[in-house]
């Protein structure tokens, strides 16, 4: 019975080195120590074994069944490095990069409306935008804007239904957000927006961001503070703020505000009309009645607002003397950026 054991562990031995892939050496594994496999079927035999016997031949076949594991075991390794090695040659993908191929890059528009939300976030402020189909309360209601309001004709609205709409400012979101969250309150609004508008400075679709702060205490300082840090960062460290009376309902007071011109530097050019100035935004105190109307005793809390295009934004710092011309997505204009 030894002989045959050890005649067994040289044939086993024999095509373990001659399998030449995976599955065969498994074939051979089952064949040789699987539970019906040829060792066990030896082992049957140890019953005709003298008491004093079986235990040696018990110890032999644990050591030629050891000695077979271990030479499955490294040529286990063997066969899967080579199968591997080979299904990664055959599936070779090259991915090396062709410098032809032209890389592309962020829309100018998208640049900048990262940058401005990146610094109002680094400000602390929240960013929240909603729908662009609006109801009519949202968009002009609930900002002081009743229907019979002379301000309506300020803006030329798409209207799709009665009392449903395309936003005409995103200003509708300042209202949903004070609706959700009282004060204090320090969020902007980034969004696309639409009215019937179509000239040179002037798109059906663009982009606002409105910035809304609410707090106890609040005051037109405050707004001068957050723009003046806005415009520096923006159009340059000598940039000038400069705040002019308007009129809009939902804040009181109201005002238009410049920035000095980063051309001439406030010497008057073609760029800012000969003034030495360029407007950029509104803004102006939240009227009571609006605060009102989100739930915000007024008697309480103040809070500021401000509204600007995107786009408006993007013409100045890149000198684009036609809005136009950040839709029309003309290859050789977007090179430039």
């Amino acid at each position: 019975m030894e002989e045959q054991i050890k005649q067994l562990a040289e044939d086993c031995s024999g095509e373990i080195a001659a399998a030449t892939s995976e599955n065969e050496l498994y074939a051979v594994k089952v064949r040789y120590l699987g539970k019906s496999g040829l060792i066990s079927e030896l082992m049957k035999g140890m019953r005709n074994l003298t008491p004093e016997e079986r235990p040696i031949m018990g110890k032999i076949v644990n050591e030629v069944r050891s000695k077979l594991e271990e030479r499955f075991s490294v040529r286990g390794k063997e066969l899967h490095d080579k199968e591997l090695e080979a299904k990664l040659a055959s599936e070779k993908i090259d991915i090396t990069i062709n410098k032809k191929t032209a890389v592309g890059k962020l829309h100018p528009l998208n640049a900048v409306r990262k940058r401005l939300v990146d610094f109002f976030v680094s400000m602390g402020f929240d960013v929240m935008d909603g729908p662009e189909v609006e109801t009519d309360y949202y968009n002009f209601e609930a900002l002081n804007v009743p229907k019979d309001h002379p301000a309506r004709d300020m803006q030329d609205t798409f209207f799709i239904d009665d009392g449903i709409l395309l936003r005409s400012q995103t200003s509708a979101s300042q209202v949903r957000y004070m609706e959700k969250v009282k004060p204090p309150i320090k969020m902007i609004s980034p969004g696309r927006v639409f009215r019937n508008d179509d000239d040179a400075t002037h798109s059906p679709v663009f982009h606002q961001l409105e910035g809304l702060v609410v707090d106890k205490g609040i005051t037109m300082c405050d707004l001068k503070g957050i723009l003046d840090l806005f415009a520096k960062h923006f159009f340059g460290e000598e940039t000038n703020v400069r705040f002019r009376p308007s009129y809009f309902p939902f804040t009181e007071p109201s005002v238009e505000v410049d920035v000095s011109c980063s051309i001439c530097h406030g010497k008057g050019c073609k760029i800012c009309k000969g003034t030495g100035w360029i407007e950029i935004l509104g803004a102006g105190i939240v009227n009571r009645k609006v605060l009102r109307e989100c739930g915000i005793d007024p008697d309480e809390y103040t809070g500021f607002a401000f509204g600007f295009g995107i786009d408006r934004i993007a013409n100045i710092i890149h000198s684009i003397p036609h809005i136009k011309l950040l839709y029309e997505n003309d290859v050789r204009f977007l090179k430039q950026f």
